[in-house]
Parts: structure tokens; C-alpha cells; sequence
């Protein structure tokens, strides 16, 4: 490994550390904020419930009040009879399901109560839920002509217009109108579409009222077996009409967001399964929020989601229909892209180039290895190989350079003996740039093919921790290729650790082993930069690649403890066959004497080496003036 590549190790290092302290920076104001809107939300609490005892000290005669209080529920008060009688009904549930999807509906506000997703469990085996036992709150809130938010009454179910993939409730009203709210579940699909309709409701919504609320909060529960993975890959999302991705807020840190702009859709996405919500005519505002619960919670929740949104409608008829559309289910990629609304832009592939190489080449090659093998250890070597013979090409000549700096190491060492003083540094790394001219290494050698090299590292690193294949699949001694493959572990944590990855050590293990090989022939004892150099090649950048991949998937540290041993392996071929260290010290010692060809990059280099030796004997010489 030469020098350039060791400097862009040591860069990545610090950005890498960099994000971390300003991740950590972020959730800690995350954290006050949150402190002072629970502390708004306590005085609001009180108001409201200072509010309710006051009407109640006035109308004693009110028993629904009365009860309202006593139960410590909101007070409400309805002019329409049958809402009161809805708003008192007891509720049963109403369940409808495919080969896909389990979903249960309650008639208390007409919403859905739970939903299963059949082809998967949780780590522990047990059923898989996105959210259950009434884990969510759907409801429409519109004029007519009060407020009336759906999630407070109780919908009537009727058999007669429902099937066994459709539910239909209706809320009704004196008049003779009602709300209803029709779901049907596609066969062999995850999706869920609704139609909340208006019907015989025409005199009831004022002329003015152009808008609906729609307000949707679900708690999700823990599905996998690491926390700080599970929270690190888990967000909200939400996608603006004809935007090109979907932004989003959490990745592990509580957030809210409010817009004043048309949105298509949001998701409130588990590390693997996501829950949907679209409006195909668009909301029009919308504000979201995203909490966290932790990790020891005895309930065993992940986090909580909520969109507060509004929606357009168009008054005047007595049959007003707001279509919407629900998606429940996995977050994999072909079949979120089947729904073309950009659903598959939620999974964090990354940026334009790094994502482009993930779609169009680590995705295609993964399912096509995937329809002949089924054990994904193997496929995972398999896509390792392919990929190392595709970039072969550019890592030869990074090899190649890195074995010819060891066959010249005895001269590097003579020139450092030469020029011992700091103050002849620029002669020294001037001989040493003659040195690699005459032996036919550029100094740009192990730079260039690893800088086109990181964008496939970084798609491995985004690939492998967001692939749903890998969930639950074992191989050797992990049980999840998705999650960590803890040997050991502890508690309570020591330095944020609390159990040690066994594919996560080899990985260091390997990268240390390869590092000492390689920077053990070419750094110079005596050079305290390369000594430092050495230290941050060798040591700490195993370390900290130890401290990272330790809690994430164990499907990523394997593939790249294979990309270490094949680049050792190709190392090694390139050094025996390729590169012969008689030849360059012959080619050396018979250019002794003589002036070696200078490239126009190396012209360049020594025309910037002039002027700044020029600028810096000019500025001693005013320096010395004004003394």
C-alpha cells in the first residue's frame, strides 16, 4: 500500500468519524427539543382538562360529560343523536386476508387494527406485525358542519356490501347520510385500497369547507435482532409529485417536519417492512413525526410514526369519494418498483453513482445468482469474485506499483539515510521521485484504482445492511446474514459495545494482516511521518472498520473479509509472475547517471516544487529586511 493510498484511507477515517460526532451532536439537540415539546404537550393536557371539569361544574346535568371525566376520556358533545350513539357503541373486528397480508379492521373509527405479514417472522420466530392490538389510529376529521373525527365513533359494519377481500363500514347520520369507508385487499398483493365517501351529505359540509384532515399514527414494533441497526436503517419518508427520490427524517434520531406543499405519498419504514400511505389526488400539507423507543422498553416497540395531513375534496354532491392507497409489506425492491410510484427509492442504496452500481449491476447479478443457488453465503463469495475479476483491470496497476516500491524499498531507505534533516525534505522527496521514474512507478499508482474502487466498497456497505434476501438466511456459524453474528456477549456495555462479531473481527484481522504485509516493506523506520502513516494503515484503521461493521449486518463484514483475502491473493500472483525485483534494481543500477524521462505530470509537480521554494526564499528575504 503506498503512500497516496494511506493518505486516502487516513481522509475516509476522519470523515467517518466526522459524520459519527455530528450524528451524536444532532440526536443530543434532538433530545431538548423533544424535552420541550413533551413539556408543551403536559400544560396543554392540563388546560384541556381544566376546560372539561369547568363545563362540567355548569352543566351538571350532562352525563356524557360526566362520564367522560370520570373515565379521564375527552368530553364530546354531539347535536346528531346517532353520532352520540356511535360515539358510545362498543366495537368488534373484521378480518380480511390473502396469501400475503392478514388485516384486521375495528369499527371504532372505521380503521385498520392490525396488520401480518404472512411470509416472515421476528427474530424470535414469533409472527411478524407491523403494528397490532391497536397500535394505530387512522381517522378523518371533516365539517359537517362540526368537527367530527372519525376515530371517535363507532362504524356500523355491513355484511351485505362487504366480501371476503372487501370491508365496508359506515358511520351514520340523522339525516340519512352517512360516512363510509370501503377496504379491499388485492389478491396476492400487499396493498390495501380505500374510499372514504360522503354520502347524503350534501346540506351537512358547508359550501366553504374545500378540505379534510387526515391524521395516521402507528407504533411499530422490534423485528430484529440489533437495536442500533434496526434504528439506523428506520424512517419516515414522504415523496413530493415528480420529485426524483423521497426525502426523509429518523435514521435512528427523533424528528418532525411540516410542509405546506403538494405530497404524493409517506412511509413509515422498519428496517425491512414498511407501511404506505398514498393519496392519488395528493395531500396538500402535511406534518410528520418520528420517535424512537428504547431499547430495554417493556413493550418491545421500535418507534413511533404520525403524518397529521390534509387532503382536498370538491363540495356540492351528495356522493363525495377520497380515494387512498395502502401498501403493507416487505422492503424489497423489485416489488416496491412493481407499484411505480417510486416506492423503491425508500431503500438507502445511495447517491446517483453509488446507487446507479447498486441497481444496475450488485441488484441484477444478486437475484440472478439467487434463481440458481440458495444459499447466500455462496452467493455472496460468488458476487465477490465476479466483482474482483471486473475491477482487476484497475487494481493491477495499483498491485503492481505497491510490489515495485518493495523491490526499490533498499534504495528508499538509502535516501533517507541521505537526507536525514527535515530541512532537506524537498531534496529528498525529489531523488525519491527520480527514483520512481527510473523504476516505472507513478506516483498516482495506488491512488487512482482505489479511488474507483470506493464507489463499489460504499454500494456493499449500502447493499448488504438493506437487502431483505439476507434476512433470517444463515451461513457457518451466523444465523442472520442480516444482522450481526455475535460469539460473545455481555452486558452492561463496555465503550458502546456488547458483544463481539465474529465475521466483523476476521474482517479487521485480515485488513490489519494485509496492511502489515504490504506498508511492513515500505515505510521507513526513521521517518516519523511514515511511522505515523504505518500506525494509521496498520492499526487504526482495523480498529475502527472493526468498531463499524461489529453491529452491522454480517453479510457485509463477510463480503469484505473475502475482498481481503482475494486482493492478498491477487497480491501475492502479481508480485511472483508480474513483478520481477531483479529487473527493476537492474533497470535501476543502468540508469545510474542518467537523466530518466519526466512525464507531464511530474513536470508540473517540480515546476510547483520551484515556485514554492522561490516564494519561500522571497519571503526570507523580506523577513530579513524588516528586522
Amino acid at each position: 500500500m503506498d503512500r497516496n493510498s494511506i493518505i486516502g484511507f487516513i481522509l475516509i477515517g476522519l470523515i467517518m468519524f466526522g459524520f459519527m460526532g455530528y450524528q451524536s451532536k444532532q440526536y443530543r439537540k434532538q433530545l431538548d427539543a423533544q424535552a420541550q415539546i413533551d413539556s408543551i404537550a403536559r400544560v396543554e393536557a392540563a388546560r384541556q382538562d381544566s376546560i372539561r371539569q369547568a363545563y362540567l361544574l355548569e352543566h351538571p346535568e350532562d352525563t356524557l360529560v360526566a362520564n367522560a371525566v370520570s373515565s379521564g376520556s375527552p368530553a364530546s358533545i354531539y347535536s346528531d343523536s346517532l353520532l352520540n350513539a356511535a360515539s358510545l357503541a362498543e366495537s368488534s373486528l373484521v378480518t380480511i386476508e390473502n396469501s400475503k397480508l392478514e388485516v384486521v379492521f375495528t369499527t371504532k373509527g372505521g380503521q385498520p387494527y392490525s396488520v401480518r405479514v404472512k411470509d416472515y417472522q421476528n427474530y424470535d420466530k414469533s409472527d411478524l406485525y407491523l403494528f397490532k392490538d391497536g397500535n394505530s389510529q387512522l381517522g378523518f376529521v371533516v365539517f359537517a358542519p362540526n368537527a367530527v373525527d372519525t376515530r371517535k365513533f363507532n362504524f356500523s359494519y355491513v355484511p351485505e356490501a362487504s366480501s371476503d377481500n372487501t370491508v365496508v363500514m359506515r358511520l351514520p347520520f340523522s339525516n340519512g347520510g352517512y360516512i363510509e369507508q370501503r377496504y379491499t385487499l388485492a389478491e396476492d398483493s400487499y396493498s390495501v385500497d380505500e374510499q372514504v365517501s360522503f354520502v347524503g351529505m350534501k346540506d351537512l359540509i358547508p359550501a366553504n369547507v374545500l378540505s379534510m384532515d387526515v391524521d395516521f399514527d402507528v407504533t411499530m414494533p422490534r423485528m430484529e435482532k440489533g437495536y442500533k441497526n434496526e434504528i439506523q436503517y428506520s424512517r419516515l419518508n414522504y415523496y413530493f409529485p415528480d420529485d426524483k427520490k423521497p426525502q426523509n427524517i429518523g435514521n435512528g434520531r427523533n424528528g418532525n417536519k411540516r410542509f405546506d406543499s403538494r405530497i404524493e405519498w409517506f412511509s413509515f419504514q422498519q428496517q425491512f417492512f414498511s407501511a404506505v400511505m398514498r393519496a392519488p389526488k395528493d395531500f396538500t400539507s402535511g406534518e410528520f413525526r418520528i420517535d424512537f423507543a428504547p431499547k430495554d422498553n417493556e413493550k418491545g416497540e421500535l418507534m413511533t410514526c404520525s403524518a397529521q395531513m390534509r387532503t382536498d375534496f370538491t363540495p356540492g354532491s351528495d356522493n363525495i369519494t377520497i380515494p387512498f392507497e395502502f401498501y403493507f409489506g416487505p422492503n424489497h425492491f423489485s416489488t416496491l418498483k412493481s407499484y411505480d410510484h417510486k416506492y423503491e427509492k425508500t431503500i438507502p442504496l445511495g447517491g446517483w453513482l453509488v446507487g446507479w452500481f447498486t441497481r444496475f449491476v450488485i441488484i441484477p447479478l444478486f437475484n440472478f445468482l439467487n434463481n440458481f443457488i440458495s444459499n447466500f453465503g455462496i452467493i455472496i463469495l460468488l458476487m465477490t469474485i465476479f466483482i474482483k475479476l471486473v475491477v482487476l483491470p484497475f487494481a493491477f496497476k495499483s498491485y503492481s506499483s505497491s510490489a515495485k516500491m518493495q523491490a526499490i524499498k533498499p534504495e528508499i531507505d538509502k535516501l533517507n539515510e541521505k537526507y536525514p534533516k527535515q530541512e532537506d525534505a524537498m531534496k529528498k522527496q525529489q531523488a525519491t521521485m527520480e527514483l520512481y521514474r527510473k523504476a516505472g512507478i507513478s506516483p498516482l499508482g495506488g491512488c487512482l484504482p482505489m479511488f474507483l474502487q470506493f464507489p463499489i466498497l460504499w454500494a456493499m456497505f449500502r447493499f448488504f445492511p438493506a437487502s431483505i434476501e439476507l434476512r433470517q438466511q444463515s451461513f457457518l456459524w451466523a444465523e442472520d446474514l442480516s444482522a450481526y453474528d455475535d460469539i460473545i456477549h455481555w452486558s452492561p456495555s463496555v465503550l458502546g459495545m456488547d458483544h463481539i462479531s465474529l465475521f466483523a473481527l476476521l474482517m479487521a484481522v485480515s485488513m490489519w494482516l494485509y496492511s502489515k504485509i504490504i506498508s511492513g516493506n515500505q515505510m521507513s523506520g526513521n521517518d516519523p511521518n511514515a511511522q505515523m502513516m504505518k500506525f494509521m494503515s496498520v492499526w487504526m484503521m482495523p480498529i475502527m472498520m472493526f468498531f463499524i461493521c461489529n453491529n452491522l449486518s454480517s453479510g457485509l463484514s463477510y463480503y469484505y473479509l473475502l475482498s481481503n483475502l482475494i486482493t492478498m491473493l491477487e497480491t501475492w500472483v502479481i508480485k511472483k509472475w508480474f513483478v520481477n525485483p531483479d529487473e527493476i534494481r537492474a533497470k535501476l543500477k543502468a540508469s545510474e547517471g542518467k537523466a530518466a524521462p519526466k512525464s507531464k505530470w511530474q513536470q508540473r509537480l517540480e515546476e510547483a516544487q520551484k515556485m514554492q521554494r522561490q516564494m519561500q526564499q522571497q519571503q526570507s528575504k523580506q523577513n530579513g529586511k524588516r528586522r
